[in-house]
């Protein structure tokens, strides 16, 4: 027979585990938008680098011959717009804004639903804590404290077995790392502007996909507890 120092009460036992796919749901959500941010990085990234990229070098010889054998009006025109076509210049920097935008519309979204995963998380929190009030030997402060990441996005607890609490521990320690996720998501966001350095756009755009604050093997157990 199955007794309070090994399983949840049946009510709390249902209450956690139908949280459990609400809460992975929002977390399939947040891992949508961060490709699709990713991808409007990467088009940031672009589209300032062909706005600032070198000029042509006009001491070069074939350089002058070049004018020289093609001095009109359009080539003119050229020279004066930064040796780029007015079109492909408005191109870049309609693409460079529009990417920001979108990026500041992804954070906005991403930050709603950090929200929306930490109200999950405080109802299972509260749901188990109120099942242990009903037994002293049940001990749901261990594995529920156990469910932390570092600022280093190390793991601290992952579930061998399956169990009742698993699902409450495992709602903690992916919200923790996703929270760390969308932190950084938000610092790079925040930190654009047509003064980044092409270094610091590299180093933007690795990290964003990297995911570094996301144990893989993690979020795939977690994924294994709906299945």
């Amino acid at each position: 027979m199955e007794t309070s120092e090994t399983k949840l009460n049946s009510e709390t036992k249902r209450k956690v585990v139908q949280i459990f796919p609400h809460f992975m749901a929002r977390v399939a959500k947040f891992e949508e938008l961060a490709t699709a941010g990713n991808r409007f990085l990467v088009d940031f990234r672009q589209g300032l680098e062909f706005i600032r990229r070198p000029s042509i070098d006009k001491t070069s010889e074939i350089f002058e011959k070049v004018i020289k054998a093609n001095n009109t009006d359009r080539i003119q025109s050229y020279i004066k717009a930064g040796y780029v076509h007015t079109s492909s210049r408005a191109e870049n920097l309609n693409k460079l804004n529009m990417s920001h935008i979108q990026l500041l519309n992804i954070t906005s979204q991403a930050k709603n639903i950090i929200s929306e995963l930490e109200c999950l998380v405080e109802e299972g929190k509260l749901a188990i804590e109120a099942a242990s009030e009903t037994s002293h030997d049940y001990h749901t402060d261990l594995d529920l404290e156990a469910a932390t990441c570092s600022e280093e996005g190390n793991v601290s607890f992952v579930p061998e077995k399956p169990r009742d609490l698993d699902y409450a521990t495992m709602v903690a320690l992916v919200y923790c790392m996703v929270k760390q996720d969308y932190v950084m998501q938000e610092k790079i966001v925040s930190s654009l502007s047509l003064k980044t350095s092409s270094g610091e756009l590299e180093s933007y755009c690795l990290m964003w996909s990297l995911h570094p604050f996301v144990n893989d093997e993690v979020m795939h157990q977690a994924w294994s507890l709906i299945s």
